[in-house]
């Protein structure tokens, strides 16, 4: 790894979440954990640290963690849908949960992860080691259509179509099995102007390639629904996305929790009898300052919303 550590963020994050001395927070991405150890120190020894990640470098990184601070750690290694799963089972109950999506500092820049586009290294990508689906896999075996779809829904890029023909006729000479292969075939499909304009033109292959390597949507999906019925009433959740396919879930689905009567307006009284069941902390998503882009460029995409779930008396 080459670079510290930055958690996005940090101080929007403690101070809509406002952990106190004993409460129980689930930390649904631990990383590198920054956001782990900030919350750690406000809970205190009454307090309680649940970590959750599926990388065994999060693992090493919590355990430190928890040799420094006084808070009661526990972790889960597991994805964060099957974790929240099984602390369900066990009727927990959690003053927060939150979660910051996407990569971890410590995956983009191990290098022989595969993580990034920036330098030569095996087409990996999986953010658990353990774990059989590859990005090389993806791109030597799906056929053209499915490539391109997937470029598509999950990269939202407006070349799928080409980069996938690209990647399916380079293939036939050799199987791509590293970073620059990839990159190599997704230049050869992009015309030379739109190379220069909105980053570069990799970006939404390899974000592609790794939402479905990790199967990153569909385990958020999952995870915010286990995650609310976590929280105990009073309890805040909150979620750092980075790309708008995962700021629309988390929007969307906080939104829902936090609408009331859903009855047409033509009718003069509520007749659905729906409550809300949160509160939003963050009417629009929270984006970093200036200057934490740039201490952080990483921290430019960022988006934090977040919701306290309301108590029963007053639903």
């Amino acid at each position: 790894m080459t670079r510290t550590h930055i958690p996005v963020l940090a101080g929007e994050l403690i101070e809509l979440l406002d952990p106190r001395s004993g409460e129980v927070a689930v930390d649904c991405t631990v990383g590198g954990g920054g956001h782990a150890r900030l919350i750690a120190e406000r809970i205190g020894p009454a307090g309680m640290l649940i970590g959750i990640d599926r990388d065994p470098l999060a693992q090493e990184r919590f355990a430190t963690i928890s040799a420094e601070v006084s808070c009661q750690t526990r972790f889960l290694r597991a994805d964060f849908a099957t974790a929240l799963g099984e602390l369900l089972d066990e009727r927990l109950r959690a003053d927060l949960v939150y979660l910051d999506l996407g990569m971890s500092s410590m995956q983009v820049d191990t290098w022989a992860r595969g993580f990034s586009y920036a330098y030569d290294a095996p087409l990996d990508m999986r953010m658990d080691p353990d774990q059989e689906l590859t990005a090389q896999e993806i791109v030597n075996t799906w056929d053209e259509r499915r490539l391109a779809r997937l470029l598509r829904e999950y990269g939202e890029e407006r070349y799928a179509g080409q980069i996938a023909r690209a990647i399916t006729r380079a293939r036939r000479r050799e199987d791509l099995i590293s970073t620059q292969q990839l990159v190599d075939a997704i230049k050869s499909a992009v015309p030379v102007p739109a190379q220069f304009a909105g980053g570069h033109p990799a970006r939404r292959t390899f974000q592609a390639l790794r939402l479905a390597v990790n199967d990153e949507l569909e385990q958020l999906d999952a995870a915010l629904p286990a995650a609310w019925e976590l929280l105990g009433d009073g309890g805040r959740v909150a979620a750092i996305s980075f790309h708008s396919l995962e700021d629309r879930r988390v929007k969307r689905f906080l939104a829902e929790r936090a609408r009331g009567c859903v009855c047409p307006p033509e009718l003069p009284v509520c007749v659905c009898g729906r409550e809300p069941e949160a509160e939003l902390l963050t009417r629009r998503a929270v984006a970093p300052t200036p200057g934490e882009i740039a201490e952080n460029p990483r921290s430019k995409s960022a988006h934090l919303r977040a919701a306290r779930k309301l108590e029963v008396e007053a639903r």
